[in-house]
């Protein structure tokens, strides 16, 4: 897209951010969905071939012929002629067929013409191109622009592994952590995620006007419509819904969708731990010439990759949240709310795609302050008070949860110092006190 059509763009999705997206026009733009169509149609046409129906003598050197003029080599010719078509036709899958058409009669294929898109109606197309194109997407960009990140994060959580830090709950000084181990949480979670997404199947409707391959059925009674569906929809590597009304019933896309959601849901999660990791200087950020953190303050490096990716993210599940709960729902066979939902599906993907690749420039702008980390551990003594308190219900010591509380509940002046002055306080033997007394923030990290 040139500059000044991104400038005057109303989505930031084709304009502000349409680099981060470009890989996705080869599966979620108008041309795109009309190469996909294409496709069914044509592998369609040389399943009815390869069947074989009585009335298709076709050579089967003609397929490599069709696929290259429909899809492989994909014209955008082709494109431009369907959309002048659908002027005449007011119906999209309608002029495909038409412009087929067209094709056949000059690769000499006319008497076999009258079979594109026999039987069927334009669901069977729309519903079979349409997981077809977002499980390629899937494939092809989503899931290798997560995998980036996850081994980014694997990557630093080996690296951080040995770094003690102090942990906060509710905000508040916590039992020590290590950094690495925090980083492993989240590719735990998102690689849990995925694996679940994996077992989505991508699923297709075909079957004909409502779902029963009326049509074939009445014209070859002798044929295995159900086995040849079947068969079909595998072949483009997908799963055939069946039975269903006019349209596939989404559930599966359904599913797809709350997965991507919650994948999404634990990377807000990440950007917002490590927005508040630099606020508090455990991380510091590479500055690169000529950046500007802010109009006004010279000196700010603002943490902007992470709150960009956040509210890329947010958006993202706004419009999934829709696309779920919404195309399961149709009333008796079909009406027509699937279809202009379903030409959005790629604007949650794009935002998504603007999010991945700004966490990952987020998170190869970010050094690990050790510094601050230790410092911070250090000034906090009173978190080593439920390892002693431990200890000494262990040893069968009196109240001991009472007695540490009563010593740091409140106290911001716990120190090293005062924690031995208490230990040596208390009626246990010297080799229990020497134990207690090795117990140090950055040493109380657990496994």
């Amino acid at each position: 897209m040139s500059d000044l059509a991104a400038i005057w763009s109303v989505s930031p999705v084709d304009g502000r951010y349409s680099k981060q997206t470009a890989a996705l026009r080869d599966y979620f733009s108008e041309g795109a969905l009309i190469k996909y169509r294409l496709r069914v149609e044509a592998e369609y046409f040389i399943a009815l071939c390869e069947l074989p129906l009585p009335q298709l003598k076709v050579d089967k050197s003609v397929y490599s012929k069709l696929r290259e003029q429909l899809y492989l080599n994909f014209k955008p010719e082709h494109a431009l002629r369907i959309k002048e078509i659908e002027q005449t036709t007011n119906h999209d899958v309608k002029a495909v067929e038409y412009l087929m058409k067209e094709v056949f009669d000059e690769l000499g294929l006319t008497e076999a013409k009258e079979f594109v898109h026999f039987g069927l109606t334009s669901q069977d197309i729309n519903n079979t191109a349409t997981p077809l194109l977002i499980k390629e997407a899937h494939e092809n960009v989503v899931l290798p622009a997560i995998g980036n990140i996850v081994t980014d994060l694997i990557k630093k959580s080996e690296s951080w592994k040995s770094i003690a830090m102090l942990a906060r709950t509710h905000g508040q000084p916590a039992s020590p952590t290590r950094l690495g181990k925090e980083i492993e949480v989240f590719v735990v979670r998102v690689q849990e995620q995925l694996r679940l997404l994996h077992q989505i199947p991508f699923a297709a409707k075909f079957g004909g006007a409502t779902g029963n391959f009326n049509a074939h059925h009445v014209a070859y009674p002798q044929y295995d419509w159900n086995a040849f569906g079947d068969s079909f929809v595998a072949s483009l590597g997908l799963k055939r819904s069946h039975p269903t009304t006019q349209i596939e019933h989404y559930d599966h896309l359904a599913a797809y969708f709350d997965g991507l959601k919650r994948v999404n849901t634990i990377l807000i999660d990440l950007c917002r731990d490590f927005w508040t990791y630099i606020s508090m200087n455990y991380f510091t950020q590479k500055l690169k010439d000529g950046e500007v953190g802010s109009s006004a303050m010279p000196h700010k490096v603002n943490p902007i990759d992470f709150e960009n990716a956040e509210g890329n993210l947010g958006l993202a599940n706004a419009l999934l949240e829709h696309l779920s709960a919404k195309l399961p729902i149709s009333r008796l066979q079909r009406d027509l709310t699937d279809s202009t939902v379903l030409r959005n599906v790629g604007v949650p993907i794009a935002h998504m795609m603007i999010a991945l690749k700004s966490i990952e420039k987020g998170l190869s702008k970010v050094i690990v302050n050790e510094g601050a980390i230790a410092t911070d551990l250090d000034n906090n003594w009173a978190v080593v008070a439920e390892a002693i308190q431990t200890i000494l219900r262990r040893e069968g010591y009196p109240k001991p949860y009472e007695a540490l509380k009563a010593l740091t509940r409140g106290n911001a002046h716990i120190t090293q110092q005062s924690l031995v002055e208490f230990i040596d306080t208390l009626n246990v033997s010297d080799a229990v006190k020497s134990e207690l007394k090795c117990i140090t923030p950055a040493s109380y990290t657990g496994i």
